[in-house]
């Protein structure tokens, strides 16, 4: 099941309340409401609040600069103003950090669905990795794909297209599920109506990266692109990248490719517009034959 965080954050308010947690009736005029427990203060929004209100509310007993501290907040999505209780964590921040570990495990050992790889005919491979757990420690192998996948890309690709697109689930399966239906239409009609071929889609299990390079050594497209699942935060285990390459070979790096990362409707590019931006950046690959700092070169001159 893909992670939820409006869900999470519900669970770690019930299990504040059982632990003797009760809301009083005060407020902050900030839609804040207080809990006490033992005679202390505990700042917890309670007041139909937003994802980011429920993620980043303040916690910090009595603030010399409350304004202060709730803008800096604003800036970033970093843990900040979360308080202490003596040296430690308040409940509320460790429960959501234990939270928020338990959504990114699952996001890194879930499955994308069969239905889903059906529903845009997407055939599976695999990389050379033989689990989840060899996938983790040896990203050499996520990298590079095995025997039977080469032979099954060969046989079932078309060659030398303008562009090939590969669905990975790298390491969030969530990413690909919640974000794939929205992404891969936005880009597969883009494509076709900038006038440029797209080859025979399918879905790698267990990949990396660098695996773009493996691939068209078989497949010879001008533009790979992977839609791969980033790696998750905590708080964040939804997020997509992109990773587009110029004829991509094996020996070219990270400095031959570009990328949108942080494709996602909690806090990141929406997916819909990500894949217009997309397709605009194929395009100037193919207009400068060039990616990466290679195409950043050219397009100044």
């Amino acid at each position: 099941m893909s992670p939820n965080i409006e869900e999470i954050v519900a669970r770690v308010l019930a299990e504040l309340k059982n632990e003797g947690l009760k809301p009083n009736d005060r407020a902050s005029g900030r839609d804040q409401s207080v809990i006490q427990r033992d005679g202390t203060d505990l700042v917890i929004d309670l007041a139909e609040p937003t994802e980011d209100e429920e993620r980043y509310r303040m916690l910090v007993d009595n603030p010399v600069d409350a304004d202060g501290l709730r803008n800096l907040m604003a800036t970033t999505t970093a843990r900040l103003g979360v308080g202490r209780a003596g040296p430690r964590p308040k409940t509320a921040t460790a429960l959501l950090f234990q939270a928020d570990h338990g959504v990114t495990q699952d996001a890194i050992h879930g499955e994308v669905s069969q239905e889903l790889r059906d529903k845009f005919d997407l055939f599976t491979v695999t990389t050379r990795v033989e689990d989840r757990a060899e996938f983790l420690l040896r990203p050499d192998l996520g990298r590079l794909l095995n025997d039977e996948a080469k032979k099954l890309i060969a046989e079932k690709c078309i060659k030398g297209p303008d562009v090939q697109l590969c669905v990975v689930d790298g390491l969030s399966a969530a990413a690909i599920e919640n974000n794939l239906t929205d992404i891969y239409p936005v880009i597969e009609q883009g494509l076709k109506s900038a006038g440029l071929s797209v080859g025979t889609p399918f879905f790698v299990e267990n990949g990396r990266v660098g695996l773009m390079n493996d691939i068209n050594t078989i497949v010879k497209a001008k533009v790979v692109v992977l839609l791969i699942g980033e790696r998750p935060g905590l708080g964040i285990a939804d997020a997509m990248s992109a990773y587009m390459g110029y004829d991509p070979q094996p020996g070219k790096s990270d400095a031959d490719r570009d990328l949108i990362c942080m494709i996602t409707t909690h806090g990141g590019t929406n997916p819909l517009e990500a894949g217009a931006y997309i397709v605009e950046f194929i395009k100037r690959m193919i207009n400068y034959s060039a990616s990466g700092v290679k195409l950043r070169e050219v397009a100044k001159d």
